[in-house]
């Protein structure tokens, strides 16, 4: 067993969150019905954000008993993004994504009360000629060190972080903080798939991430809810139970 597997106090079927990345609330509850007891996290981002109903749909998960992560990744001036999570922080949501820099973080940790901030530090869609391009020249893993080791500081509850880079943050910064890993792929990784930067269940976890973000593995797998306890299985496998 590895020795940077999260110790932390969460029941083992909450260590898979599973994106919701569909089109409308419709297609969002279908989903979640066709996996039932299966999965008891939820992330809905932006696609879902545009369409009708995204607060209700907030309330409906909540009613199923299912934990909510609004990942819009927050970037505004300062005091819009307080105002943002202050609309947010007293609906039932655990987490909250900010993708922005020291002033934008400061202003969510302040108004978050109980909702988990968690700042984002390189998406797992980009790579390094992804990040040269935008004028980054620098090591990935040391530009999600900078970033994490920032928002730590100021205050966020966790962070953003592909299972690629997770291992060095614990290392780093330690096992109080979340880390989210997001870009898990139970097998390899497809030509068209977008994300670049991915790990396996088991390599995610046993590099210290506390959950797993998973979409379209279970999404558009044929019977999404046996893919989703496949999952399952791999994690209790991993932590030993429920």
């Amino acid at each position: 067993m590895s020795a940077l597997l999260s110790n932390k106090d969460i029941p083992v079927a909450e260590r898979l969150i599973l994106a919701l990345d569909v089109p409308d609330r419709a297609a969002a509850q279908r989903l979640v019905g066709d996996l039932g007891d299966t999965v008891r996290f939820y992330k809905i981002g932006l696609e879902l954000f545009m369409a009708d109903g995204y607060f209700e749909l907030i309330e409906w998960l909540l009613g199923q008993n299912k934990r909510v992560f609004c990942d819009l990744k927050f970037f505004d001036v300062p005091e819009t993004v307080g105002r943002a999570v202050r609309q947010l922080r007293d609906r039932g949501v655990d987490f909250a994504t900010v993708h922005g820099n020291d002033s934008m973080l400061e202003a969510a940790v302040r108004e978050k009360h109980d909702l988990k901030i968690l700042a984002v530090t390189v998406l797992t869609s980009l790579d390094r000629t992804d990040l040269e391009s935008l004028g980054f020249q620098c090591d990935v893993e040391e530009l999600v060190l900078a970033r994490a080791r920032k928002a730590l500081r100021l205050g966020c509850d966790g962070v953003i972080s592909s299972g690629l880079e997770a291992a060095r943050l614990r290392e780093d910064l330690g096992a109080q903080f979340l880390i989210v890993s997001p870009g898990i792929r139970p097998v390899d990784n497809r030509p068209e798939d977008d994300q670049k930067r991915v790990v396996t269940v088991e390599q995610a976890f046993g590099s210290g991430a506390d959950y797993i973000v998973i979409g379209r593995p279970i999404r558009d797998a044929a019977d999404p809810d046996a893919a989703a306890q496949a999952i399952q299985a791999r994690i209790a496998t991993l932590f030993g139970g429920v």
